[in-house]
């Protein structure tokens, strides 16, 4: 049809005398657009472009075909990614692209776009009814002014979000939806067809919402679309992209085409594992930094065909779907070290054992006789073994936390045993070796408390120490001369500060020494001889009954074993004596704990009624009351004093079942909060009806297929689990009047 019979068919058909916007219209469009449309069907076009404005970015038909089969027209303002945003829109919906065209074209200036997509539903119901319809376009008003602000993050998290949930909703229920996921893809570039773009051609087994996948992956490596054909036969789709970079250029350098074209196959390929992880946006914008430092450093074919297996897109989509904080630190220190982890990851237990550790650090440390190269390679060793544990802990399922906190503590105690002996080689190079005034060798104990004591810890959990030597003297000097001597507590005072300087924490709270349990706290010795810890500690001393209850946490962790074991027995008697202890203080400020620590109309996991402290705290008052006469009381772990409180029949067994399967659940929900965050302070709950709180359950396991189902459940097992363990509390220890 010659141009001016085409502009007189339009002009009849929209009823206008002025021409010259159909003159600016048609001067956009190339050959194939006018080939492909009717002028009734341009016509609609041109009235839906007219109609697009800033306040109303899209203009939209709807028109039924065959059964569960619609044909889309939509013309929008041409945003960056707003292709792909509106692909996995269609996804969320049920919808799948069986071929379409898409078209863009300036109009004074302004970039506008045109998609005329056949569509069909792919849903159980085969269902696409007036009411989705209008929900569709509502949100897709929503996302297209989100990419008018430029807020192209936020625009494709809540599509993410939205097809992720629909992806969990139908996983295992729809055939094939991974099937033809690794079915190789052919991607071929061309600069010859076309002056101004590059022509990339897909060819491949079809696979469900795979346009989105695809037009998302090339918007993630900044790659614009200017137009669009898509194709199916059969199973195998034909597509064909017109594409430049963000600045309009063709994508020429060989380089370029190969990082594209990999990055573009495991994206695509990568956004299908979404589901399993926490924060599904969160996993796949790491995912893309990971892709980048890939192909920065070079890329194989073992390492790619490594990248494409199916267990390994799991295993990152889990890990890079968790934590901000842990993400940060990997790409900081572990981004050599993910691979051989990943590749090892199967055949590695999470704990591995102290042994193991022990001779595996050996290795290391031979390889270097500075001491300063040896304590950057033992962090570097630890910090990779910390996060090789957090990792098979993340990715692992839920409730496996005993093996994660026997783990974490194995390590620490390894590394606190060989720092412990670095040390105390380098002072007694320079000073000799310490003797008591009876001229024996003063013996030293490192003991754990808090977490680390009781064998329970957890991310972010710091490692509470006390250094104890046993009494007055001198070292015995470098030479025989004694030249160097000092004194013990100059010495052991030394030994301690060395000791906490060696071990350098990646960040606040992570593998941190505290040491502020110490006798007289931030104002007393690092390291104090055992008179000072029996004077301190005993019925008459100075320490408060607070800290006489944190010693129930005390077990020997380094230096040497007999005095360690000494040190425990002088535990028992300061703790589990008969004298009296005063219970009502402790539930005193139990009670301050609750009234001061926790924020109005909050909940706080560790402070809040049912929180965490009550089952210590209840498990440790009834072990200071009752360990003098039972000495199967005295453990520092909880989960084993509420098996023996149960064994004695000081609770009953199925009050200490609950308390176990409740401290359990507390401490995973503490774990997730803390990965999250990244540190172990804030431990309030996020508000229930949040997208962290969302995320959170995710974390833990809820809401794997139904994301709001999810959130109501982690909220209900919380209120429930808080509960009952508040409610035991209080019926043992809480007088009648006492605050609830």
């Amino acid at each position: 049809m010659r141009k001016t019979q085409l502009i007189n068919e339009l002009t009849s058909y929209l009823k206008e005398d002025d021409t010259s916007f159909i003159h600016d219209f048609l001067s956009e469009m190339d050959r194939d657009y006018l080939s492909l449309y009717t002028p009734p069907e341009i016509a609609e076009h041109i009235q839906m472009s007219r109609q697009v404005e800033p306040e109303h970015p899209i203009s939209l038909n709807i028109k039924p075909l065959d059964e569960g089969q619609f044909r889309i027209t939509i013309v929008a303002f041409d945003y960056f990614s707003g292709f792909s945003i509106l692909c996995g829109l269609l996804s969320s919906f049920g919808l799948d692209i069986v071929s379409g065209e898409v078209h863009t074209y300036s109009d004074r200036t302004i970039r506008k776009i045109i998609d005329v997509l056949h569509i069909r539903t792919t849903n159980h119901e085969g269902v696409f009814d007036l009411p989705q319809q209008e929900s569709f376009k509502e949100e897709f008003q929503i996302l297209e002014q989100l990419l008018g602000r430029e807020h192209y993050r936020e625009a494709r998290k809540r599509v993410n979000d939205r097809l992720v949930a629909y992806l969990g909703q139908i996983e295992g229920s729809v055939p094939g939806l991974k099937k033809n996921l690794f079915q190789p893809i052919t991607v071929r570039f061309n600069n010859t067809v076309s002056r101004k773009w590059t022509l990339l051609d897909i060819h491949g087994q079809d696979s469900p919402f795979f346009l989105y996948a695809f037009s998302n992956a090339l918007a993630m490596r900044n790659i614009y679309l200017h137009k669009i054909k898509i194709k199916k036969k059969g199973q195998e789709i034909e597509d064909r992209f017109y594409i430049s970079d963000r600045r309009g250029k063709k994508i020429k350098k060989e380089e370029d085409k190969k990082a594209l074209r990999i990055s573009a196959i495991l994206i695509k390929q990568f956004t299908y594992f979404l589901t399993g992880a926490p924060n599904p946006t969160m996993a796949i914008g790491h995912y893309d930094q990971f892709l980048d430092k890939i192909l920065e450093a070079g890329h194989s074919r073992p390492l790619l065909s490594f990248l494409r297996q199916r267990k390994t897109m799991r295993v990152l989509a889990r890990l890079f779907g968790t934590s901000q904080f842990l993400w940060e630190d990997f790409l900081r220190t572990q981004f050599n070290n993910l691979l051989p982890i990943l590749e090892q990851f199967n055949e590695q237990e999470l704990q591995i054992g102290k042994s193991v550790t022990r001779r595996a650090l050996h290795r290391r440390l031979k390889s270097v006789s500075v001491l300063e190269e040896k304590k950057r390679v033992l962090n570097d060793y630890k910090d990779q073994e910390l996060f090789r544990i957090d990792m098979k802990h993340l990715i692992e399922p839920p409730g496996d936390l005993t093996h994660f906190s026997e783990a974490l503590t194995d390590l620490a105690e390894v590394v606190i045993n060989q720092v412990y002996q670095l040390c105390h080689r380098h002072l007694e190079e320079q000073h000799g070796t310490p003797l008591k005034e009876d001229g024996t060798i003063c013996r030293f104990s490192i003991c754990g408390l808090g977490k680390f004591g009781g064998r329970e810890l957890g991310y972010a959990s710091d490692i509470e120490l006390l250094f104890i030597y046993e009494g007055s003297g001198r070292t015995r000097g470098k030479d025989a001369g004694g030249k160097g001597s000092i004194d013990n507590r100059v010495y052991f005072e030394k030994l301690a500060r060395d000791i906490i300087h060696f071990i350098q924490a990646k960040k606040e709270g992570i593998f941190d020494i505290d040491i502020r349990l110490r006798p007289y706290g931030e104002s007393g010795r690092l390291a104090f001889p055992f008179s000072l810890f029996t004077s301190y500690y005993d019925a008459t001393g100075d320490a408060a009954p607070f800290e006489r209850q944190a010693l129930i946490k005390l077990r020997k962790v380094a230096g040497n074993r007999h005095f360690g074991e000494t040190c425990e027995s002088a535990r028992n008697q300061f703790v589990y004596s008969q004298h009296p202890w005063d219970l009502r203080t402790a539930v005193a400020l139990r009670e301050r704990q609750i009234n001061e620590l926790v924020p109005k109309e909050r909940v706080s996991v560790k402070y809040s009624p049912g929180g965490i402290l009550d089952i210590e705290y209840l498990a440790q008052y009834l072990q200071i009351i009752h360990g003098h006469q039972q000495p199967g009381l005295r453990t520092s772990n909880t989960l084993k004093a509420l098996h023996q409180l149960s064994l004695h029949k000081i609770i009953p067994a199925e009050t200490g079942r609950n308390l176990q399967r409740i401290y359990l659940f507390l401490r995973t929900l503490i774990d997730a909060l803390r990965i999250v965050r990244g540190n172990a302070k804030d431990l309030i709950l996020p508000e229930t009806r949040s997208e962290e709180f969302t995320f959170l359950g995710r974390r833990m396991g809820y809401g794997q297929r139904d994301w709001e189902k999810g959130r109501c459940e982690l909220e209900s097992d919380i209120q429930g689990h808080m509960s009952e363990a508040h409610e035991v509390f209080a019926s043992l220890f809480w007088e009648r009047d006492a605050p609830s």
